[in-house]
């Protein structure tokens, strides 16, 4: 058996983990390549590494993301359509992607070796868009959310939407959201928007801040297509793809939909989509229970 481990080593508490994962695969008998800043940290030049979706040989048979959520969002860049699973051990706050506690890592490891585990494939959005100079060609994916938003003003931006070319409505708002049943619960959870089963189908239209009073998220279906033009009072605004954003001029049409291939997230047995809601939403907790 195979692993990647990938991981910004933001912290002490990170970093110890990333040890203690490669220590328990040593000790395991797991082959290992690591991203290439790990190496660099740890000094080490017998480990395998890697710095590009390229690198990563067919043979990995699990991506471990050692981080959060974001680090998980980030290592989407360079598992791309490998279909390599991968999993997130969280060490930041929530984790609604990144389940696997530090603690659990040799558990998780035996489990992946027997071979004890499921695959979960979540919807990625795939971003086309006439301006070229914004660079999205290089890696025009999301795995949570696609976002336009106002830059430099105060003032509102106004957003016009269609989908599959038949207008929707002209949102005038501080920005716009197009989420993922995985990014459900993340940026657009935060503007009122609702959870979504990953295994839905569906994606989530939800209006950041909207001026319009009967402005509300919808939900529609992955199979559909989303175009998005801004007209605002700048010559420029924002567009967002999870974590990486781009300025964009106003009025360059963007055109959003489902992405060719999933990213597959690999989950325990003992873990579950709505097992996560439970423990990160404090559901069930109330003192009336």
């Amino acid at each position: 058996m195979k692993i990647a481990v990938y991981s910004s080593l933001q912290d002490e508490a990170c970093q110890q983990t990333v040890r203690y994962l490669l220590e328990s695969a040593h000790s395991m008998g797991i082959a290992v390549t690591c991203y290439e800043k790990i190496c660099t940290w740890l000094k080490s030049q017998s480990l395998s590494s890697f710095s590009e979706h390229t690198d990563l040989g067919k043979d990995t048979d699990v991506f471990f993301s050692v981080g959060g959520d974001g680090t998980l969002l980030r290592s989407l860049e360079l598992i791309r359509d490998t279909e390599i699973p991968v999993i997130g051990v969280n060490t930041g706050r929530l984790g609604f992607l990144a389940t696997l506690q530090a603690d659990d890592i040799q558990i998780a490891l035996q489990e992946f070796v027997d071979r004890q585990y499921r695959i979960e494939k979540r919807t990625l959005l795939e971003v086309e868009i006439e301006d070229a100079s914004a660079n999205l060609t290089a890696f025009p994916l999301a795995l949570n959310e696609v976002g336009v938003s106002r830059k430099n003003t105060t003032s509102m931006i106004t957003v016009h939407t269609k989908i599959n070319g038949e207008p929707l409505n002209s949102y005038w708002a501080d920005g716009f959201i197009v989420s993922t049943p995985t990014g459900s619960t993340g940026y657009s959870l935060s503007n009122g928007g609702p959870i979504i089963d990953p295994d839905s189908k569906s994606l989530v239209l939800t209006p950041i801040a909207p001026h319009n009073l009967n402005a509300r998220p919808l939900v529609i279906s992955d199979d559909d297509v989303v175009e998005l033009r801004v007209s605002s009072r700048e010559d420029a605004h924002l567009l967002s793809l999870d974590s990486r954003i781009h300025t964009i001029a106003t009025g360059q049409e963007i055109r959003i939909q489902k992405a060719a291939f999933p990213l597959h997230l690999a989950r325990l047995n003992d873990d579950s989509y709505y097992k996560t809601l439970r423990n990160k939403l404090h559901w069930g907790k109330d003192r009336r229970n």
